[in-house]
């Protein structure tokens, strides 16, 4: 796998990570449930971004590959199509 910015991801999941942490001292401290959901959604939307970037990365690895003939070129849209399905 190859992606072009890994510092950038790794910088996000740390700040993924940091929500994480401060959620479970949310429910540790019996914080309100509406400002819990918050963070969940908030740290949510940060995972799916960074998910789309791994899955377009996939995606590019196959869909720019040297296979010369239609069968190889079908496999490579069917296992780009396939890692995009798992994650939706």
């Amino acid at each position: 796998m190859y992606l072009k910015d890994t510092k950038d991801l790794v910088e996000r999941m740390k700040r993924i990570e940091g929500q994480a942490r401060g959620i479970q001292r949310m429910i540790d401290e019996q914080q309100e449930c509406e400002a819990i959901v918050i963070q969940l959604a908030a740290m949510k939307a940060a995972l799916n971004k960074v998910a789309m970037v791994v899955i377009g990365c996939h995606m590019a690895e196959q869909l720019r590959g040297e296979e010369a003939d239609q069968a190889a070129e079908d496999q490579a849209v069917d296992s780009a199509i396939r890692i995009f399905t798992k994650f939706s």
